[in-house]
């Protein structure tokens, strides 16, 4: 399971992505799959909106060419139950809470580098692979 960054990056083979989580995904691709949220969709397309992200190619096509390859998880009833009832102290940003959420659903490890989810991670609730390692 990709956080939204993780998988920009792995698509833009952007140096931040770390040789260990880059073979992880790699990995995973090749295997049972590699798997993103329905609301990374969203995340990226906002990015892009708010000028936050370049992209060489119109929004709807960039994204229907890199979902392609990755299992793209749904939102359900219970990730959307899971999401606002996350244990612990969690990330209060939605669309990560939602991230998680899937992950969990999935049990999955999430490659992430945002250091809440990481340290929210460590705490035992969702695994995480750090994505800059």
């Amino acid at each position: 399971m990709l956080d939204t960054h993780a998988w920009i990056w792995f698509i833009n083979a952007d140096p931040r992505l770390g040789a260990r989580a880059k073979k992880s995904i790699e990995r995973a691709i090749a295997t049972d799959g590699a798997a993103i949220a329905a609301i990374t969709v969203w995340e990226v397309a906002m990015l892009v909106a708010r000028g936050r992200l370049s992209l060489n190619q119109p929004i709807g096509d960039w994204l229907t060419r890199h979902v392609s390859g990755f299992i793209l998880h749904p939102l359900s009833v219970s990730i959307a139950v899971d999401s606002s009832d996350l244990p612990g102290a969690c990330h209060g940003d939605p669309a990560d809470r939602i991230i998680i959420a899937t992950s969990r659903d999935l049990d999955a490890p999430l490659v992430t580098a945002d250091a809440r989810i990481l340290s929210y991670g460590r705490s035992g609730h969702v695994a995480t692979t750090d994505a800059g390692a």
